[in-house]
């Protein structure tokens, strides 16, 4: 089981992206869909988890979320469409 995981949450398909790390990604993204985190993604209604990404350590998961967070807008969506062609909703794989 990975230690760490990079995520990106949206509110829609092509919609705001968001870029985080998070050490449980279930209860992560459990608090974003129900707006439990104050800031970027309760304003922005970003509940949707449309990319995840495993890592052994938090400081590998931390430096692999600053190279993405710098990349151009772009490049994010390609990172999702690569894994995620439709956009949908990965939180349910959780479980």
């Amino acid at each position: 089981m990975p230690d760490a995981w990079v995520y990106i949450m949206t509110n829609r398909a092509n919609g705001t992206l968001y870029v985080g790390v998070t050490s449980n990604l279930a209860r992560r993204a459990w608090e974003h869909r129900h707006g439990l985190i104050d800031g970027f993604t309760k304003t922005y209604g970003l509940t949707r988890l449309v990319y995840a990404e495993p890592h052994e350590t938090i400081s590998a998961a931390i430096q692999r979320e600053k190279n993405i967070k710098h990349w151009k807008r772009a490049c994010k969506v390609r990172l999702i469409l690569d894994g995620n062609p439709g956009w949908a909703d990965l939180y349910g794989l959780l479980a």
